[in-house]
């Protein structure tokens, strides 16, 4: 897939129906981190299945779910858009596409639609990103600044519309 037609790109409100393909898309996002460890495949997909469930349970609890979004191509789930609409600002809670829709602009065009919204709502975009994620680049290139250090990993990432 070399042109992705960006108008072709939808947002569906997940529902428990999603939580097979968001768990194989964590699984599938996050399987290189454990390359290293070496484990057979069995044990390396119940971890990650574990470590999803865990995440996904800990979003649902400490951000208001309404905004977590399917991101489907061609009526195919290709990712994950979860954001929470605060006072001050609009935090991406997480955005993950498959591999083989990423590099294709997907990500700016959903970020740029969030930086209208923030224009016209006079708010910020915030997203966490851990500090070697290759995405904190994309992140930069889009306008974000470094705000906090969240925690040894952890940093917090701001965009502030014009003045």
């Amino acid at each position: 897939m070399s042109h992705l037609q960006l108008a072709a790109l939808k947002l569906k409100q997940h529902s428990d129906a999603d939580l097979s393909f968001l768990t194989r898309l964590y699984i599938t996002v996050r399987r290189d981190e454990f390359q290293a460890a070496n484990w057979p495949e069995t044990q390396l997909t119940q971890f990650l299945t574990q470590q999803f469930s865990a995440q996904y349970d800990y979003y649902c609890q400490h951000y208001c779910a309404d905004s977590f979004n399917i991101i489907f191509y061609q009526s195919q789930p290709i990712g994950r858009l979860f954001v929470e609409y605060r006072h001050d600002d609009i935090r991406v809670v997480d955005i993950s596409l498959l591999p083989e829709y990423r590099n294709k602009g997907i990500a700016s065009y959903y970020f740029q639609q969030l930086f209208d919204q923030a224009k016209s709502s006079q708010r910020c975009v915030t997203i966490h990103v851990e500090r070697n994620n290759p995405a904190r680049h994309l992140y930069e290139r889009l306008g974000f600044k470094f705000k906090s250090q969240t925690d040894d990993v952890y940093l917090l990432m701001q965009w502030q519309p014009d003045n």
